[in-house]
């Protein structure tokens, strides 16, 4: 079967994205001041890498070090050298349509019957192929290098992970750079805006090359298939936000802070009723401020909790798989028979944990240690489409199912326990905790998927009006009351509920 034949047996959408990559990247070839570099760049950094860790492995041995520490080196940079070629590679997407519309070529394509998801898709995977294939060859030229001169291969596990890592970061960052492409008016800014992929990448790199020196290739599995959760996000953002129309009809972009501090007004209003049918200026003129609270409590929040349940559904899963986690831990690692004793629990304990300078164990403390981790983890959820809200709140409740879990294998009743150590204050700071990273998901979230007839921007300030109003107004009294009870209620249900007597 001929490769014309091939493709008309293929869905219609399908076949125009594969003959719109296949023109892009015979295009891409043909630059020979694009393709060189990047080739040279390619087959140069593994030589490099393996001067590198030959020179390392005779450094560790001449002074002594275990030969595990170079052995340990070789994989990490078989990583580096996969990554290294799609972080140059990414000038190729960056290009992609606005390097297009700088040198007019982009309105013929434009111009075509192709819908907007069949030109996003196809200009994406044009980006892509020379990039993960950059990475392949600078990835298999090493192999050899390490063959030849180390007698070294990597087991096939190893191997299929780095090929996974890699293919993984190559698809996020250059569907990242695409978005950037497709949003931006020129190149420069274009460069520019590509520090937002390529810095937290190699931060991500640097996580990587620890859990690879500890040979932990469990958590590497797990973070490439996050990868790919991202990479299934970018794409589907580039597509949502993707408009033609927007693309040729803007030529430069402005920050105009009057517009945007109306939009975020607008949306930060509340109606002023405090019964049903009876409106603010009704009240007397000193309450009127009822009506305007009245209005926040009995409809704004719950209207905002609606709008936000599929993020409470999200972080609520998460919840549940972050207990099976600490379960899971509690399993493989148990803590040392009399860790926990009777004794421990005591008023004296509680005195000398609030004398400690670490953390304070007041309910000033206690409020503003949760004020802190809510606000950094909603400011990390901007960066992290929020992703990373959800990770932090994961983290303590897998430590709290951890220490039930071994609480239960040190005598204790599980459901005592809970009940007595976490449900007295848990029953108020837990709930507060998920609405507020519900809340801080859609601050993330709101980039991937504005809402219909708004753009990313308003489509944020609409989100970022919402989580002020519900953390401003519900999630800090919770707070509160959570922290107040941690410190006045909890430690004494303890006392007396497994308090030596």
């Amino acid at each position: 079967m001929t490769t014309l034949s091939r493709k008309r047996s293929l869905p219609r959408s399908l076949r125009v994205i594969l003959t719109l990559s296949g023109r892009e990247i015979r295009d891409t070839m043909r630059d020979w001041r694009m393709v060189a570099p990047i080739v040279i760049l390619t087959l140069f950094f593994p030589v490099l890498m393996s001067y590198v860790a030959d020179y390392a492995a005779g450094w560790v041995e001449s002074y002594g070090g275990a030969p595990i520490i170079a052995e340990r080196m070789l994989p990490f940079l078989l990583m580096v050298v996969g990554f290294f070629p799609i972080s140059f590679s990414l000038v190729i997407a960056l290009e992609t349509f606005v390097g297009e519309k700088e040198r007019r070529s982009l309105e013929p394509l434009l111009a075509t019957p192709l819908t907007n998801t069949e030109l996003y898709l196809g200009k994406m995977l044009a980006a892509m192929v020379p990039s993960i294939l950059a990475a392949y060859l600078g990835i298999s030229v090493y192999l050899v290098a390490l063959y030849l001169f180390e007698n070294w291969l990597p087991s096939l596990e190893l191997l299929s992970l780095i090929i996974l890592l890699t293919t993984a970061e190559g698809l996020v960052m250059v569907s990242g750079a695409v978005v950037v492409s497709s949003q931006t008016t020129s190149v420069r800014a274009a460069n520019l805006l590509a520090s937002f992929i390529i810095i937290p990448m190699a931060l991500l790199a640097q996580g990587e090359a620890i859990m690879m020196f500890w040979a932990d290739y469990s958590a590497l599995w797990w973070t490439g298939l996050f990868l790919v959760v991202v990479d299934v996000v970018l794409v589907r953002m580039g597509i949502h936000i993707f408009n033609r129309e927007e693309l040729l009809g803007r030529e430069i972009d402005q920050l105009n802070l009057a517009y945007l501090w109306r939009v975020f007004r607008g949306h930060m209003e509340v109606a002023r009723r405090w019964v049903p049918g009876q409106e603010a200026d009704q009240l007397p003129p000193g309450l009127s401020w009822l009506g305007w609270l009245g209005g926040l409590y009995r409809y704004e929040i719950p209207a905002i909790l609606r709008r936000s349940r599929l993020a409470i559904l999200a972080v609520t899963v998460a919840m549940v798989f972050a207990g099976w986690i600490g379960y899971s831990f509690a399993a493989r690692y148990p803590l040392p028979t009399g860790l926990l004793r009777r004794e421990n629990i005591s008023p004296e304990t509680f005195a000398r944990v609030q004398e400690m300078g670490i953390f304070s164990f007041t309910t000033w403390g206690i409020f503003i240690h949760n004020l802190r981790v809510l606000l950094g983890a909603a400011l990390l959820a901007i960066f992290s489409f929020g992703t990373l809200a959800i990770a932090l709140l994961m983290l303590p409740l897998a430590v709290v199912v951890f220490l039930v879990i071994q609480a239960s294998r040190l005598g204790y009743n599980p459901f005592y326990f809970f009940a007595a150590g976490v449900l007295p204050h848990g029953i108020v700071e837990l709930p507060a905790a998920i609405v507020a990273t519900a809340m801080a998901v859609r601050l993330g979230a709101a980039f991937m998927s504005p809402p219909e007839g708004m753009t990313v921007g308003e489509g944020w300030l609409w989100a970022l009006a919402d989580f002020l109003k519900v953390f401003l107004f519900l999630i800090v009294p919770l707070l509160v009351v959570a922290a107040a009870l941690e410190v006045n209620v909890t430690p004494w249900v303890m006392i007396w509920a497994f308090g030596q007597r």
